[in-house]
């Protein structure tokens, strides 16, 4: 197959929004991906209500991912209010939420990612669903593709490719990583892909989890080597889940030890004021400071208080040692991947020129919140602008 075009190959969205990018520019688009279906992770990412950006200030924004300096100058290219006027563009708007994230105000992700695929098949993309990638060769400004489809290998030939190959977590989604061997036997450097967002590991005591397992912990503010953040937790069988340790997650890597305060909207004074004798200390917590049954039993099973004065501490500083991180194939997202030396400031590999890379197949990290999804579209965007400069140098030459 052969064509004076881009192929992007893989179709999260990462790679749409390269795609979408290229087709803007009159492009002729080509998506692969080696699922029989597209959006997989994007979809997924839907389930529980689709969390598009945040709508915090940039300089706030930027400095939730692992290089904030890096990453204001990328979101400068496409900050979060492009992103909800795209979606506006789309026929679906948006709002903030209590918590500042942003959401779809009525579309759920299917309607989403079906409007948007109009919106690619409109600008001429065509779409390529069971080609799994195998290997890049390049010849001066000519590049050559091989895809995998069953037992048979299709070469195509194109004027400059973006790959959106995506992590290494929810491998059911096709993010499972087994591309880096590729890229390694190419030169490229990958550092080690390592879960993160999320779940962390600690031994309950049966008793405790008779009583909390599956309960959530609302309103609190968790510490980790210093860093104070507020969310919640989810008690599981193995340990912990929750939004506060995703925000947390480059701090527990290095110190797995957190610090919970069940009360952060309250002074010790305040606590003491409504405070009554007569009652159980575990009733009277529950009474008088409305603490959770679940929050109760995790306070009697990390601190064992026996006075008001050792209850008082345990709320405010209730200290725990996560164990281990799980497994990433159960991770929202993950770290590592393309060493970032090994691109130039639109995302294109320097050892292959006309070859982009967006996503998270590129070694970046940051929370749940928006901040994901916002990472990938602005990749995305610079890699797809960055083939099309490409392309348009190539022929003016």
């Amino acid at each position: 197959m052969k064509f004076d075009g881009a192929v992007v190959i893989g179709a999260g969205p990462a790679g749409l929004w390269a795609a979408e990018s290229l087709g803007l520019a009159g492009v002729t688009v080509w998506i692969f991906d080696h699922k029989p279906s597209l959006g997989r992770k994007f979809l997924v990412a839907g389930r529980g209500g689709l969390n598009i950006t945040h709508s915090e200030e940039l300089d706030q924004f930027a400095s939730r991912y692992d290089n904030p300096k890096r990453w204001v100058t990328m979101l400068q290219q496409f900050p979060p209010e492009r992103l909800k006027a795209w979606y506006e563009e789309l026929g679906v708007p948006t709002y903030v939420g209590t918590s500042g994230r942003v959401f779809p105000r009525t579309a759920r992700a299917p309607e989403i990612l079906e409007r948007w695929l109009e919106r690619l098949y409109e600008l001429g993309c065509d779409i390529r669903l069971g080609y799994k990638f195998h290997q890049l060769s390049i010849s001066g400004r000519s590049l050559e593709v091989v895809f995998q489809k069953g037992q048979e290998y299709s070469p195509v030939n194109a004027s400059a490719v973006v790959f959106g190959l995506g992590g290494a977590s929810w491998p059911q989604t096709g993010s499972d990583g087994r591309w880096t061997q590729q890229f390694a036997d190419m030169g490229i450097r990958i550092n080690p892909f390592s879960p993160s967002n999320v779940g962390w590991e600690y031994n309950w005591s049966p008793q405790f989890l008779s009583v909390a397992e599956g309960k959530p912990l609302k309103n609190l503010a968790v510490t980790c080597s210093g860093q104070r953040v507020r969310g919640e937790l989810l008690i599981t069988r193995y340990g912990l889940e929750g939004g506060a340790l995703y925000q947390l997650g480059r701090r527990l890597k290095l110190d797995s030890s957190i610090e919970i305060d069940f009360k952060p909207d309250l002074t010790d004074e305040e606590l003491q004021k409504r405070w009554r004798s007569g009652l159980s200390l575990q009733d009277a917590a529950a009474k008088y400071w409305r603490l959770s049954s679940a929050a109760i039993a995790l306070i009697d099973e990390a601190m064992k208080p026996t006075d008001f004065n050792s209850l008082l501490a345990a709320v405010r500083r209730c200290n725990l040692r996560l164990n281990n991180p799980r497994p990433i194939d159960e991770a929202i997202s993950s770290a590592g991947g393309i060493d970032w030396d090994e691109l130039d400031d639109y995302l294109m590999l320097r050892r292959f020129p006309g070859v982009f890379c967006a996503g998270e197949m590129i070694d970046w990290d940051a929370p749940t919140g928006g901040y994901l999804l916002q990472g990938c579209y602005a990749t995305g965007k610079i890699a797809g602008e960055g083939a099309v400069k490409w392309i348009a140098q190539g022929a003016e030459a």
